[in-house]
């Protein structure tokens, strides 16, 4: 039998270990339904994308991880976070992409994200004391920016949705972004990642920007979106390159 897709990718990337020698109990069903997909996902995503250096595979795995939860893609999800984990991605990061995903692709999906991490954590033995505390001391604000990016939201649609610019603030800003157990460079690309996924174009040029001011390389943003193509489709991937070339060209001009 041939491997799956996972253990492929594992064994590709030098971390299979016990999760390559767990392949039977993995999803074997594209080998038996349509043996073209599994051909192109051993021969171009396991031995082509995977290996691209304009991404690490660590953050291939966020890029993958945020794309699936936020797609609710749960078929996938545990073989993704076995990998993620092999790629250097720890259970902290994980656990808050997940809560992080709640505001940028939908409560119930972060919520179905915990059911099938918790089988994984469980198995690695990973408990709660690897993972982030609810309430923790936060990183410093820029106020500066914070304030630009308020007044922006605030003219554009402070009359219209004034409780919406209120937890926009006192939440997502003030509190979600702040928190330390994802750096705020990987706290964009996963952002960015899900709003590709999810094809929401138009709230793509702040959050790239911020990406960017945060670290994020434009090859590295490039590559992600290059590889968000074949985990949402490459509608989503198109509609998305139009907006990060405007980007692109914005800030190279200044």
């Amino acid at each position: 039998m041939k491997r799956s897709t996972a253990v492929a990718l594992a064994l590709s990337l030098g971390s299979g270990g016990a999760f390559a020698e767990s392949g039977a109990s993995l999803d074997t069903d594209l080998q038996a339904v349509s043996p073209v997909l599994d051909h192109y996902s051993r021969t171009r995503l396991a031995d082509d994308l995977w290996k691209r250096n304009d991404l690490s595979p660590r953050d291939r795995s966020l890029v993958t991880l945020a794309a699936v939860i936020a797609r609710n893609q749960t078929a996938i999800l545990a073989e993704q976070l076995e990998l993620a984990l092999n790629n250097g991605v720890t259970p902290a990061e994980i656990s808050e992409t997940i809560a992080h995903m709640a505001f940028y692709a939908g409560w119930g999906n972060a919520v179905a994200a915990t059911t099938v991490t918790r089988a994984v954590f469980n198995a690695r033995n990973i408990n709660a004391a690897q993972l982030p505390e609810a309430e923790a001391t936060l990183l410093p604000l820029d106020d500066k920016a914070e304030d630009s990016r308020a007044t922006r939201v605030q003219n554009n649609i402070g009359t219209t949705a004034p409780g919406l610019v209120k937890d926009t603030t006192d939440v997502l800003f003030k509190d979600l972004w702040l928190r330390p157990g994802l750096a705020p460079r990987d706290r964009s690309l996963v952002t960015v990642s899900a709003l590709i996924a999810n094809g929401q174009a138009q709230q793509i040029p702040a959050h790239l920007n911020q990406a960017m001011d945060n670290g994020l390389t434009r090859q590295q943003a490039s590559g992600a979106l290059s590889h968000l193509a074949w985990y949402a489709g490459w509608p989503n991937a198109f509609s998305a390159a139009s907006v990060f070339k405007t980007v692109f060209e914005q800030r190279a001009s200044k």
